[in-house]
């Protein structure tokens, strides 16, 4: 019965501009972190630049993973979300923190979604009824204001 209350109570909203800056801090942090990975610990290659090989190829991946979708997972927001008052959840409504697999959905579309400075993340946005991006369809999620969360408890 409270589940379905906070079905109907949660309200989602396109959030653009909130969405894009929660996007730019954390892809930031992660381009940030990886350029920095590559000209300091990789190999110059034969096009003149450098690069990870090997094991250590893999650690911006790692990287990746564990801010975006630990992140998500262990404190319920990325660092772009938390900043912005933003929080991904299930698209039953449920406050809860994003399971692995939804949260896992969710992020590796973020390059589709984040195409051409967001323009098909925004597009669906636009016109999905719970205003969802593609990995948010794919993930089953929706991402309400927090604000809006502590209103339905």
């Amino acid at each position: 019965m409270n589940e379905s209350r906070q079905n109907i109570q949660i309200k989602t909203e396109p959030n653009i501009g909130n969405r894009f800056v929660a996007g730019l801090v954390d892809y930031i942090i992660i381009y940030g972190v990886t350029f920095f990975l590559i000209f300091t610990f990789g190999e110059p290659n034969d096009e003149g630049g450098y690069s990870l090989n090997g094991l250590p190829g893999l650690i911006p991946i790692i990287f990746w993973l564990i801010l975006t979708v630990g992140l998500e997972i262990g404190f319920g927001a990325t660092i772009g979300n938390s900043l912005v008052g933003l929080k991904a959840i299930p698209k039953n409504g449920i406050n809860r923190k994003l399971t692995f697999g939804e949260s896992f959905k969710r992020h590796l579309l973020d390059p589709i979604d984040m195409f051409f400075f967001g323009l098909i993340g925004i597009i669906t946005i636009k016109n999905t009824d719970k205003n969802q991006r593609l990995g948010d369809i794919w993930g089953n999620t929706i991402v309400v204001k927090t604000s809006e969360l502590n209103k339905t408890e």
